[in-house]
Parts: C-alpha cells; structure tokens; sequence
C-alpha cells in the first residue's frame, strides 16, 4: 500500500472508530415527546387559555385598555361558559362585572372596581412572568401594578399565579395566589363588602333568572335564606357555591374557595340573587400594607358538574386546602456564577 492510500486508511479507520464511539456514548435516537395534558397557550390580543387536551377550560384576559383582567370563559362539564360578562338585566351599570375578576373598591382613596366615576383606578398586567405545563395541571404568574387615573402613581404591586387542576370528568380547580406589595408608602385595602375576588354567574344559573341555588359551608341558602334572614348575604364561610341549569338536562356551578391562612378567615360573602358572588377581604375593616410587606392570599374556583351537596363541596375544600402554598411568586433568580 502507498503512503498516500495508507494515509486515507488511517483516516476513514480512525473516522468509524470516533463515530463507533460516539454512538456507543449516545442513546439511541427516541420518539417524539408528547405534550403535556394540561397546556397554557399563549394568544394574541394579550390573551392566554389553559387547554385539557383540545378543550379550553379557562381564558386569561390582559388587555391593558380594560381596567381589570379577568377569567372567561369558566367551561363547565357541559361545554358551556358558567360565567358571563355584565349584568344580564343592567351590562352598562354593571360592566365592571367581567366573569371572574380580582378588584377592591377601595385602596387609598382610589377606586378599582368600578368603571365609571371619580378617583378611580387600573389594574394593569405588566409582564407574564412565568408559565408551566404538566399532565395534572398547567399555571402562569402574571405582574400587575394597580394605578391611581388621577397621579398615575403605582399603588400596589400585584404578583398573580393561576394554576389549573382538571380532573377527567369536565371539572377543574383553579387555585388563584395572590401576593402584594407597595413600592413607597403605606397603603390600604378600606372597608368594604366589593373586593376582592368574584364571580358574574351565567343568567340561568341565578336565583331569579334560572331557578339556581346558592349554599355555603354553613348550610346557609340562597341570599335571605329559606325564611328571609338567615341566608348566605354577608355571612362568614369557608366556601359559598353557585349551582344551576346550564342546558335543559344538565345543572352545574362554581365554588369560591377561601384558605385557612387568608387574612379574614373565614371571610364573609357578598352573594346576591340575581347571579353574583364575591369574597370580602376587608368586611371587618380596613386592611394597611406597609413598605416591605407581603400580603399573601389564596383563593379557589371549583367548577363542576351538578348541584352538590355540603359534604361534597367539604370534601373538595378539604382537598383545596391542603395543597402547598407556594411561599413566594416572585421568579427565582438566576445563581451567581
């Protein structure tokens, strides 16, 4: 053999033996990864749906033009949103009802649940900070400033992780952590009965418009209750939930769930008739954030099928209530190499 082929043997010996080497180093090529069964897919229009497989259970809606964001729809076994947007009998008045939103009447004089008026406010999504998916669940955490109209100034700043819990059936969980801060100045949540999570029912799941039920963790029913005085209005409760007809076959709801270690626990209940609910943080009296403080809460939404019962919905709650909390929201940051 010459030395020039004697040199091209040397080279494709040596070029089989590096590849025999690398395969052995390397495991064999796999198929494709499925996704994850529980997705959050990103949209245009600063919107973002959690997906089960095909099927949309929620969407979250940012758009800074709207004074709160907000979760629609709320899809239940049926298909059907168990939310609406508005007052089904007054939209206009009423338009600050937008399925299932986070506001408070008042912090420091400015106002961030209504649309209309003086002194009011914004709540605006900043960024979307993180987003996971999994096959039991799939979340986003979401930065929000809540914004005086008049000064402009950023009163709080909001921390807001959403994660979805589905299960087989059509039903979910979606845990809501809440987490504020105020960048300069003290600031405070005033007493009120309107803040700060609730729920705008689908029309024929309400009291008057669709024959629905009201109950909470008392036993307490529907807004005055079966003899007018006793009823879910204001009363203190682990959980209250709205149940009624979807379809002319099919009845399904919502629960609110509120923790152990919200501030007010158990908090009272602003529950109406005509197909709304809401928590209330500060029904006992205001609530004032210091510079460098954390307030921490988490509540739940409970969609299901049917119109359970109290031990049913105790059930859940337990379930709801053990589930770890995360001790902060804020994005880890990266090690210091």
């Amino acid at each position: 053999m010459n030395s020039r082929l004697l040199v091209g043997h040397i080279a494709l010996t040596l070029a089989a033996l590096l590849a025999s080497y690398a395969s052995a180093q390397s495991p064999a090529p796999m198929g494709p990864t499925p996704p994850p069964l529980v997705q959050v897919e990103p949209l245009p229009h600063f919107q973002a749906r959690f997906l089960q497989g095909d099927r949309e259970l929620t969407r979250y809606h940012f758009d800074p033009v709207d004074r709160r964001s907000f979760l629609y729809p709320l899809t239940g076994p049926s298909g059907l949103s168990l939310t609406r947007m508005g007052h089904p009998r007054d939209p206009v008045g009423h338009s600050h009802h937008n399925s299932a939103w986070i506001a408070h009447h008042i912090v420091d004089g400015t106002n961030f649940w209504g649309d209309r008026g003086a002194k009011l406010g914004r709540v605006v999504t900043q960024m979307i900070e993180q987003i996971d998916d999994r096959d039991d669940g799939a979340w986003l955490t979401a930065v929000n400033h809540w914004i005086a109209d008049d000064t402009k100034e950023t009163l709080l700043v909001e921390r807001r992780r959403m994660e979805v819990l589905p299960s087989s059936d059509g039903q979910f969980l979606t845990l809501i952590d809440l987490e504020f801060m105020t960048p300069k100045r003290a600031m405070t949540f005033e007493k009120t009965t309107f803040g700060l999570l609730a729920v705008r029912m689908r029309k024929s799941i309400g009291v008057h418009d669709g024959g629905g039920r009201i109950l909470n963790s008392e036993g307490a029913v529907n807004e005055k209750g079966t003899d007018g005085t006793n009823g879910v209005f204001w009363k203190p409760a682990k959980w209250c939930d709205y149940s009624g007809p979807v379809t002319a076959t099919a009845s399904e709801g919502i629960a609110i769930f509120d923790h152990p270690k919200n501030h007010n626990f158990p908090t009272e209940y602003h529950v109406r008739d005509d197909g709304w609910m809401g928590t209330c943080l500060t029904h006992d009296g205001p609530l004032t954030l210091q510079p460098g403080e954390k307030l921490k809460l988490r509540y739940g939404l409970y969609v299901h099928g049917g119109v359970p019962d109290v031990s049913a919905l105790d059930a859940q709650w337990e379930t709801f209530a053990k589930l770890p909390v995360p001790e902060t929201l804020e994005k880890p940051k990266p090690a210091k190499k």
